[in-house]
């Protein structure tokens, strides 16, 4: 045993080459870390282990293995011809990205094909040169992403041309002067590419499908936003005629088939503009002293029949869309502000999750049921914020209201919103108590004029009135999944989409708890979801009020993976749910319609449905709510441009919200409206850019940027086209640039200082606005 130990430790390169062929050649499907192949080869020395580590660099380059993460490899069985998808980047950098989420390999122009952003696409590896990244060519495109592209017309004498918002493409979209349809210089415009480049011609020839209006327009350049990300911006005739026949009647079979709520205290509490109301709150104390709450949801069911024309919509769109001005609904008008709009005074049909909870907020049962209900009240939250404030609830503490005077509490129903808020608040407490993660987030609001123009521009943040709501909501979503997925053991589930959130991820929570650490904190890496979640809110609670609070919540957020639609549940990691899914919202998200129908299915003994038409709906949803919050978000960029383009040359505080290579973003700590300083207005040094580190380094000065760091800017530029905001620096009194990046000697000292007072301190002491209709748990 110590001869083998003792010859496994000197080997030279080629003998340390061959050991590692066989060893992966075995194991062809197996991922290994470092430490799994020492052990496996009993490599016990250190240089041993470095001479193993160079070797299988070698490898990978040479393309026989292939490297997973930092740490670990795998045997190389892709061959050199792969698929996936083409990521076309404005500077040339193209990249291939296969199928299975290895690597990007590079792709330049020349090999290209003129592939287009998002088309699959077949690549054949490149022989590698030396000292040279891997490349590759593409040999075939399988699928184009998109057929349609969106821009602004320029027409000549001759000719017409599409020039784009992404600016992506190496040659013109030419129009021919007979397929404008109409459209003129400085249209937004529509266009299909009806002949795409090939041997024989290097552009895309397109004609006009629809011309959107003048570019500058408010309500062409919301429908552009949307139409550039292919999505609907008008509703099909068809559609809402089929809509306007269904008559909204509550029959008598219906009312025989439902549990009676006309009677029980009922209430919606929305944003003061919304006009579909999805959800609403029933409460009664019962004989037996316990609570029965009522989360009631508008029944689209029984109106949206599986397969019909208005489900075939639905299913389309998979979501409704929240831009800055504008809601643009998944089903028509008709059903989703009339006859599914939870309506004060008006009889509704409702699909119910109702519990029984004790004082301290204990669901002693529940029970998942079709209703008929009548709501008394219509709240705005902020109607049922002050209502709250009035009676001396304090927002934010947690603590519910104090016990009535005399007189009782203050308002109409205030009792009820009262009683309502403390249970909620102790139904949070333990959410969070058990690992549900805190991430209290501002969102950007505009006040916009009769025009579209943004007049005002603030962030809310969530109050309590709206945290009420909230985790209510919460508490159906989870009951109703788990219904369905707990089962006894032996027996299996059937199937149900969840709404599914995996654990962070690891090698960006490490790069948390290294960063962290610079600031005095200690952040423990767990393996188990709980300790992870609870380390977390440690540090959440621990950096409040701190001038470090952003930048670490920023990397926090990072850190987390994307919540998604799924049939294979893995739970909620943010919410710390073992089951969880989406019940709440079937007017304005599909996935919540298909649960009410599986529901509804399962309740009259049907069997499981096909899991894997269920996994494709659950994809393509998951797929449509990203596209949706792009959308947003390029309305709220469009919006902050044009905000600030009123502002040009003025100052403001900031703060840096980004650092990249090409520049720093920072963030206005007024209005949140974000722009960039361009690396080329940095002309104190030349700064190299620390990824791990997020910041920027100056070479000579040493000036640090760091993620966080407060600034002074001066809103430079506003360029609406690309929807981008510039920055500079502001002057300060004797015209240097307003510089509070600091050397790095002094970000040492600042960082010792820092874990000194946490260790003293250790030792010393024994749904706001339209968006809380769109909160994506």
């Amino acid at each position: 045993m110590g001869k083998e130990k003792k010859g496994s430790n000197r080997l030279n390169k080629a003998q340390m080459a061959e050991k590692l062929t066989g060893f992966f050649q075995t194991q062809p499907e197996e991922t290994f870390s470092f430490k799994q192949i020492f052990r496996a080869l009993k490599l016990t020395t250190h240089p041993a282990k470095m001479l193993a580590i160079d070797v299988m660099e070698e490898m990978a380059w040479d393309d026989f293995l292939a490297k997973v993460g930092e740490y670990a490899y795998t045997l190389n069985t892709k061959g050199q011809v792969q698929e996936g998808v083409f990521i076309r980047k404005s500077n040339g950098k193209n990249t291939f990205q296969p199928d299975d989420g290895g690597t990007p390999i590079f792709v330049s122009e020349r090999n290209s094909m003129a592939a287009l952003n998002g088309d699959r696409v077949k690549v054949q590896l490149l022989a590698r040169r030396r000292n040279h990244i891997k490349e590759a060519m593409v040999v075939e495109i399988l699928q184009r992403k998109k057929e349609t592209f969106v821009g602004r017309l320029q027409v000549e004498s001759d000719v017409a041309f599409l020039v784009t918002q992404e600016n992506l493409f190496v040659h013109d979209i030419i129009i021919p002067k007979k397929a404008l349809n109409g459209g003129q210089t400085d249209d937004r415009a529509l266009v299909r590419i009806t002949r795409w480049p090939d041997a024989s011609h290097k552009n895309l020839v397109g004609e006009v499908i629809d011309v959107l209006g003048k570019a500058g327009d408010n309500d062409v350049e919301m429908n552009t936003i949307l139409a550039q990300y292919g999505l609907p911006y008008k509703y099909p005739k068809a559609v809402e005629e089929a809509a306007n026949k269904i008559t909204g009647e509550i029959t008598s079979k219906d009312l025989e088939e439902r549990e009676d709520f006309r009677d029980v205290w009922t209430c919606t509490i929305d944003p003061k503009d919304a006009k579909d109301f999805d959800d609403a709150l029933s409460i009664r104390k019962l004989d037996n002293g316990l609570w029965e709450v009522g989360v009631h949801i508008a029944d689209v069911s029984h109106y949206v029949k599986e397969g019909d024309i208005i489900d075939r919509e639905a299913q389309k769109r998979a979501t409704s869309i929240y831009l800055v001005d504008r809601t643009i609904p998944m089903l028509p008008e008709r059903l989703c502000n009339f006859i599914c709009s939870l309506r004060p005074d008006e009889e509704k049909l409702a699909y119910s999750v109702i519990f029984n909870i004790d004082d301290e907020a204990n669901v002693q049962d529940f029970r998942v049921v079709h209703t008929v209900i009548k709501s008394n009240r219509r709240y705005a939250y902020e109607e049922a914020q002050q209502l709250l404030e009035e009676n001396g609830v304090i927002d934010g503490t947690g603590e519910p209201a104090p016990t009535p005077g005399k007189d009782g509490y203050k308002g109409e129903f205030a009792e009820n919103i009262i009683t309502l808020d403390r249970l909620a608040k102790l139904i949070r407490k333990q959410r969070f108590k058990n690992g549900s993660v805190k991430f209290d987030s501002e969102e950007l609001h505009f006040d916009i004029d009769e025009k579209g123009k943004p007049i005002r521009c603030y962030f809310k943040r969530s109050k309590d009135a709206n945290k009420l709501i909230e985790e209510f909501m919460l508490l159906a979503n989870r009951y109703v999944a788990q219904s369905i997925g707990k089962v006894a053991k032996g027996k299996k589930a059937k199937t149900l989409p969840y709404r599914v959130h995996d654990n962070p991820d690891p090698q960006k929570f490490e790069n948390l708890r290294q960063f962290t650490a610079k600031f005095g904190y200690k952040l423990k890496s767990s393996s188990t979801k709980g300790a992870t979640a609870r380390a977390l809110n440690a540090l959440m609670d621990e950096v409040e009020g701190k001038k470090e609070q952003k930048v670490i919540q920023t990397i926090a957020l990072r850190s987390m993976m994307k919540a998604k639609y799924t049939t294979s549940n893995i739970g909620h990691f943010g919410l710390a749910f073992d089951y969880y899914t989406h019940f709440t919202s079937p007017i304005r998200r599909y996935p919540d319609t298909m649960v009410h129908r599986l529901l509804t299915r399962y309740a009259e003994g049907g069997r499981s449905v096909n899991k894997e038409h269920c996994e494709e709906l659950c994809e393509h949803c998951s797929d449509m709510e990203q596209v949706a919050q792009n959308a947003e978000r390029d309305s709220i960029k469009y919006k902050m441009v044009e905000y600030m383009g009123e502002h040009i040359g003025e100052c403001y505080d900031a703060h840096i919200s980004g650092i990249q290579s090409y520049g720093i973003y920072a963030e206005i700590d007024e209005n949140h409206c974000e722009g960039m300083i361009p690396m080329r207005d940095l002309d104190d040094d030349y700064y190299d850019f620390d990824e791990k580190n997020y910041c920027l380094v100056g070479r000579r000065r040493h000036h640090v940027y760091q993620l966080g760091d407060p600034i002074r800017i001066q809103v430079a530029k506003a360029n609406l086209e690309r929807k981008q905001l510039d920055f500079t620096l502001a002057k300060d009194e004797a015209g240097e640039g307003s510089l509070s990046g600091k050397t790095s000697a002094s970000r040492k000292s600042e960082s010792a200082s820092a874990a000194g007072k946490s260790r003293r301190s250790a030792s010393g002491s024994g749904k706001s606005g339209k968006n809380s209709k769109r909160k994506r748990r």
